[in-house]
């Protein structure tokens, strides 16, 4: 197998942006686009692949096909074909709704067996007056979550963070958190589409009417512990990995090159995302199979591979992401 290149899936929502598109590189007369979806099992939004001898099989006929070549012998023996993450880019021009999403467990229960959803986010870029939102201020019950709701008061009990490039944010299931005004994130995820919208700021919808809110559904879901701090901390060392998110859904690591660097494939015995969010150059596999990799751009390297080599032109600044 090789280094494999799929196609975007654009998603238009009501809060989008129109950085994605540039960003990427990509002209589309789509407007409002706040999502990109970059890998995707998700069913009815499997990725397809762009180019090469499998150009135009999805990301869930080539796990049926090649099933641990392509995902680790570990990672096929736990979830079978299902790709167990998604990836996507985010343009928030306004403020997201502020939600929550359920664990495994709780996702199992309510929604046929479905997974939940950890993620976590990377500022790509962020405006001057970027923020969001993580985690409580302080212990409050699911009563008072509720009447919060309620009275248009929840965000009094929210952090809320100025951001900035390179910002890391880990949310576990059940982690309140929206994404604010100005934010640029690549987002790591479980294969899971399931959100509990908590409040939407009295905003409605691109049909004109109000979204539905699952402020019932939320209060089982809610983590209601208290941290000191949400935000992600981690070294950034220059020609070097460093890993920013280590949790049983995925590990993430940084690399900001200015010079080529190899990292391992086949020793974790799971396949390899590689996002690229700044920068240009090559990526260059065991057996000799090279992709060029632009801002914007997302490769899945098979686990069988043994190695590759991350090639920069002037520099490059990459995300990735394996099941340990």
């Amino acid at each position: 197998m090789y280094p494999l290149k799929f196609n975007t899936i654009f998603k238009t929502v009501v809060w989008g942006g129109e950085k994605i598109a540039p960003f990427k590189g990509i002209e589309t007369d789509q407007h409002n686009i706040g999502e990109s979806w970059e890998l995707s099992g998700v069913k009815g939004n499997e990725s397809v692949v762009a180019e090469g001898p499998l150009a135009g099989k999805t990301i869930t006929e080539l796990a049926r096909t090649y099933k641990g070549q392509l995902l680790g012998e570990k990672v096929y023996a736990k979830g079978g074909t299902e790709f167990p993450l998604l990836i996507k880019f985010i343009d928030a021009r306004d403020d997201l709704s502020i939600q929550v999403h359920p664990d495994d467990a709780l996702a199992a229960e309510r929604h046929n067996g479905s997974k939940g959803k950890t993620e976590m986010w990377y500022v790509v870029q962020a405006d001057e007056k970027a923020h969001l939102m993580s985690g409580l201020t302080r212990k409050i019950t699911p009563e008072e979550y509720a009447a919060k709701v309620e009275d248009n008061t929840i965000t009094e009990v929210l952090h809320d963070y100025n951001v900035r490039e390179g910002d890391v944010f880990f949310l576990p299931a059940g982690r309140i958190h929206s994404i604010g005004t100005g934010c640029f994130i690549a987002e790591i995820q479980q294969t899971s589409d399931i959100t509990y919208r908590i409040y939407d700021f009295g905003r409605v919808g691109l049909d004109g009417k109000p979204r539905e809110l699952h402020t019932e559904l939320s209060k089982a879901a809610i983590d209601y512990t208290v941290l000191d701090d949400y935000k992600t901390a981690y070294e950034d060392v220059k020609n070097a990995e460093n890993q920013i998110v280590d949790c049983e859904y995925f590990t993430t690591s940084l690399f900001d090159l200015t010079q080529p660097v190899k990292t391992a494939v086949k020793a974790h015995d799971s396949f390899m995302i590689v996002i690229c969010v700044g920068g240009n150059g090559t990526l260059t596999d065991s057996e000799g199979n090279s992709v060029s990799l632009h801002q914007g751009e997302t490769v899945l390297i098979p686990a069988c591979t043994d190695e590759v080599t991350f090639t920069p032109s002037g520099s490059i600044k990459l995300l990735t992401s394996y099941i340990r």
